[in-house]
């Protein structure tokens, strides 16, 4: 399988902020403005689900009721602690570790 489409399923399935570019030009001036900007894209479940088919982690389709509520807990925990480095880095503060 192709390392760099895991990788790409794998970024899709956490979400995160990517950048975002527009770009306006004028006829005669060319480019006039440039603006940059971060957008938040939430994690992907379908991208999870296909990472987890290629990436061999047959694992999880096993797991008892328990065993996937906890999943499901950390799950959470990890994306709560994302989204508050997040927060603290467009607010221009360091995230803690």
């Amino acid at each position: 399988m192709d390392k760099n489409l895991i990788e790409a399923l794998y970024k899709k399935a956490l979400g995160g902020t990517v950048e975002e570019v527009t770009e306006e030009y004028g006829s005669k001036e060319g480019l006039l403005r440039r603006k940059v900007t971060g957008k938040y894209v939430p994690p992907d479940v379908s991208a999870l689900k296909a990472y987890i088919e290629l990436a061999g982690e047959d694992d999880i389709l096993t797991m008892s009721d328990e065993e996937l509520e906890k999943e499901k807990l950390r799950l959470l925990k990890e994306l709560r602690e994302m989204e508050r480095n997040r927060k603290k880095k467009s607010e221009g503060g360091e995230p803690r570790p």
